[in-house]
């Protein structure tokens, strides 16, 4: 899809500064010098590893003709825009030239450590059954409504969400909700991007290897609250203290908090649960009505909350949510329940955190009568620091099984041994060989095993109702397979995405 527009820099940013020009008629933008077309303006975004400055010859090479900066080049040939920020102009100019798309949308962006993914997929569910389509864009597939597509990305660079969001207008489509990532966020990927509602399901511990600290961790998912329009509303978890802590950053924004707690705005009571799925009942106002997810899990109700807090906001009753949660029977790898003949239960779980390991198992012991086996791994090159508390999160279950998970440019052995040391409740030696094993260790069976398919095969025979969760790490190398079990597992592996 092609930019529908041609802006003015100088009517888009008053304030910007002009090199070699008074001001610059865009119609195309773009940050990638090989992906950039003739005619089009190249915006050089600073990176985490190398500069977009140190791509201008080549974007120029490819046809570029004129550039978006934060400091003046001297000599260069090409007129340039220099504005303090070029992410946040970059960002803002793309939404421009697709005609703003979600200035003419009803849109839910969803943020927090863990439950973007569910709660998006909940909040399309309602939609759909209610309103007719709702795009989605998010770590599993993007969608403008009629099309969809896997994803790259949680949340795309700038380019391409404004174009999926234009689409999604393209198509009559009245909706869209998206996932917003902290990397997103604090790279204004989606400055240009305008919310009705702003989600925060909850915050923990998370990608510490890019953000640095907590505290900036924290203050970029707050950033979502920029996003807002006019008149929106910024939707809080009352349950979780770290999300309502955010509720300094949002100014003079519309405030609904959702949760299981009496004064919640939005506040739900669970009625039953098994491994078909959970029955709660929702009050909001004087409405109340009762609710059936067919997924697990305390979490899940929280996340299921989250979306009928947002789609009340859109205009809907608590009756028209009702059949869309209900219809909802899975989310791929977040808690989903794989059934291939075998006598036990296993269910395969996103759980990238110690929050989300811990959510995962309550979620599925009390449905179990048996032994309870979770299979986790961590990314390498990423967030070591959480490696131990996954580990320590794990010890919940009978028995935990550490594994490699995407090691990128890590030891896998090293990497597994980190989480490894913190689920052994004896802190003894968890090296193959050593003369203590307890439970909560891998079962070390000739050596380190850190193919999942590998240690599936190795695991003993298990009879009666018990079961497995596998925790999976997204990564960016196609598809990996994760199962506990010998049954035929392997052909339910899941495919994934980047998540960052």
């Amino acid at each position: 899809m092609r930019p529908l527009m041609t802006v003015s820099m100088r009517h888009l940013f008053p304030t910007a500064s002009f090199v070699g020009c008074a001001d610059l008629r865009v119609r195309d933008v773009d940050c990638s010098s090989s992906e950039i077309g003739p005619g089009a303006m190249f915006a050089a975004l600073p990176g985490t590893a190398r500069h977009g400055r140190e791509f201008i010859a080549d974007a120029i090479q490819r046809g570029a003709t004129s550039l978006l900066l934060d400091r003046p080049i001297a000599g260069c040939r090409l007129p340039q825009c220099i504005v303090p920020s070029v992410r946040e102009a970059y960002s803002r100019l793309c939404h421009c030239l697709f005609a703003d798309p979600t200035r003419h949308l009803g849109v839910v962006g969803v943020t927090g450590t863990n439950g973007k993914t569910t709660t998006t997929w909940m909040i399309r569910a309602i939609l759909e059954a209610a309103r007719g389509p709702c795009g989605l864009i998010g770590t599993i597939e993007n969608s403008d409504g009629i099309g969809r597509c896997p994803a790259t990305l949680t949340t795309p660079g700038s380019r391409d969400l404004a174009m999926l969001l234009a689409s999604t207008r393209r198509n009559l489509v009245k909706y869209a909700t998206l996932e917003l990532s902290s990397h997103a966020l604090d790279q204004d990927r989606a400055a240009g991007t305008q919310l009705d509602v702003a989600v925060v399901t909850n915050l923990s511990q998370d990608h510490f290897d890019y953000h640095g600290t907590y505290e900036n961790y924290r203050l970029a998912k707050a950033r979502i609250f920029r996003q807002l329009k006019r008149g929106g509303t910024a939707v809080l978890n009352l349950d979780d203290p770290p999300a309502m802590s955010l509720l300094a950053q949002t100014g003079w924004t519309q405030i609904v908090t959702y949760g299981l707690r009496p004064e919640a705005d939005v506040r739900g009571e669970i009625l039953e649960q098994s491994v078909e799925g959970t029955h709660f009942r929702v009050t909001a106002g004087t409405e109340s009505v009762n609710c059936l997810t067919p997924l697990i899990g305390l979490y899940n109700v929280s996340n299921a909350l989250a979306a009928i807090a947002s789609c009340r906001q859109l205009g809907l009753s608590l009756k028209e949510m009702v059949p869309g949660l209900s219809q909802l029977r899975l989310v791929p790898g977040r808690i989903q329940r794989v059934t291939s003949g075998q006598p036990y239960e296993v269910w395969v779980d996103f759980a990238h955190t110690d929050a989300g390991l811990s959510g995962a198992i309550a979620a599925v012991r009390p449905l179990i009568k048996g032994r309870l086996t979770v299979v986790f791994g961590a990314g390498g090159d990423r967030d070591p620091g959480k490696r131990p508390l996954m580990g320590r999160a794990a010890a919940a279950a009978d028995i935990a099984i550490v594994t490699s998970d995407n090691p990128r440019s890590e030891n896998p052995a090293q990497t597994g041994r980190l989480g490894l040391a913190a689920s052994n409740p004896t802190g003894s030696d968890p090296r193959p060989g050593s003369s203590d094993s307890p439970r909560h260790l891998c079962r070390w069976q000739r050596g380190w095993r850190p193919d999942r398919r590998e240690r599936a095969r190795r695991l003993p025979d298990h009879r009666g109702r018990e079961a497995s969760i596998s925790g999976r790490r997204c990564g960016s190398r196609g598809h990996q397979f994760s199962s506990p079990s010998r049954a035929q597992l392997a052909s339910s592996a899941l495919w994934h995405q980047n998540p960052y």
